[in-house]
């Protein structure tokens, strides 16, 4: 259990360091990367959150919510209070200036998605966008978003998946592995950080897989879509009335 632990913490004192240096560049270097597709992909959570929550005031949390994308679009949602966490302090001082320069209140915490600092029962919805896989357990970190969902909660987790067309997950593997490494390090000055996306990205579920995990954490009504060809999914669940 100790070097479990000290495994850990060594994984996301990197993964903070690396979101750290980028932090500046990381909304720029995304939307050019993804031709805007990961704006599409986040407007697609807020809809499926928005269409499965009740129509009255609800409250959301937004896990992993780097500088605030997600955040800001669910803020739209009528009714919403958003919260938004993170464990990367420069990100979330971006997430902080961009709500600020929108005027919308948006309370952001630091804080470790493995140990949530917030009360069991906390939030009708919660959703993380590109954050599960680079978590050192995902199962636990799936465990955090059910305890902190009141009965009857929804959770929407976004993240890069696999390609479903075996020609299209052969020309995205092409991109994905050498060009976007070599632009992303451009973009941000961090060539290794765009090497660790598709690292990753191959190491963590494929949809089905992570359709079981959330089962087998105690989600109900487990569901995904997946959005451009697989490239990436949305998987929702919920906590058990």
């Amino acid at each position: 259990m100790p070097d479990e632990t000290a495994a850990a913490t060594e994984h996301a004192n990197r993964v903070r360091d690396m979101f750290a240096t980028i932090a500046a560049r990381y909304d720029l270097a995304n939307h050019l990367l993804s031709g805007n597709f990961d704006k599409r992909w986040r407007r697609i959570v807020v809809d499926r959150l928005r269409g499965s929550l009740p129509a009255k005031e609800v409250s959301i949390l937004d896990v992993a919510c780097g500088t605030g994308d997600l955040s800001l679009m669910l803020s739209e949602i009528s009714g919403a209070r958003i919260v938004g966490t993170d464990f990367c302090r420069p990100m979330l001082e971006i997430a902080r200036h961009k709500a600020a320069k929108g005027g919308v209140p948006l309370p952001l915490v630091e804080g470790d998605a493995l140990n949530l600092p917030f009360r069991s029962g906390s939030f009708d919805g919660v959703a993380i966008a590109f954050g599960l896989r680079n978590l050192a357990s995902a199962e636990i970190g799936l465990k955090e978003l059910r305890r902190v969902l009141r009965p009857g909660g929804k959770a929407a987790v976004l993240e890069f998946s696999r390609p479903v067309t075996p020609l299209f997950r052969q020309l995205f593997q092409w991109y994905f592995t050498r060009l976007l490494p070599l632009f992303g390090g451009l973009l941000s000055g961090c060539q290794g950080a765009y090497e660790y996306l598709p690292a990753s990205v191959s190491k963590f579920a494929d949809q089905q897989q992570l359709a079981s995990l959330m089962q087998r954490v105690g989600f109900v009504e487990v569901e995904y879509q997946n959005l451009t060809g697989g490239v990436a999914a949305i998987h929702l669940g919920q906590r058990p009335v």
